[in-house]
């Protein structure tokens, strides 16, 4: 369903607000590998959006006119997923290369995948 809008420039990703209960929608960068969209928090565990999945894991995903309601979840740190969220990113949108160093950003973000 959203493989082939991986190009798309970016995505809406709607969480439920932890302290509302409201729904809260950014739009935000993504990369897609197979059946999983990564997306990374510059902010981390701050992010408002991290700290809401964090505590509801059911989030909705918009891509052009493409719309799921999926489940969040975090990469376990320094295994070959978190690398691949990184690197995915950071080449579609830091114009990384395979053998070069990661951007700042790229290394010190938050991994987030959702499953499609």
């Amino acid at each position: 369903m959203f493989e082939r809008l991986a190009g798309a420039d970016f995505c809406y990703l709607t969480t439920t607000g932890r302290r509302s209960g409201r729904p809260h929608e950014i739009e935000i960068w993504f990369a897609i590998s197979g059946r999983t969209l990564y997306l990374l928090s510059g902010g981390r565990d701050a992010a408002d959006w991290v700290q809401n999945i964090r505590k509801d894991p059911r989030v909705r995903l918009r891509i052009n006119t493409q719309i799921a309601s999926l489940r969040g979840r975090f990469p376990r740190a320094n295994t070959r997923e978190d690398r691949l969220a990184r690197e995915l990113l950071d080449g579609k949108y830091m114009d990384w290369r395979k053998g070069a160093q990661l951007s700042g950003w790229a290394k010190s973000a938050l991994p987030v995948a959702i499953d499609l």
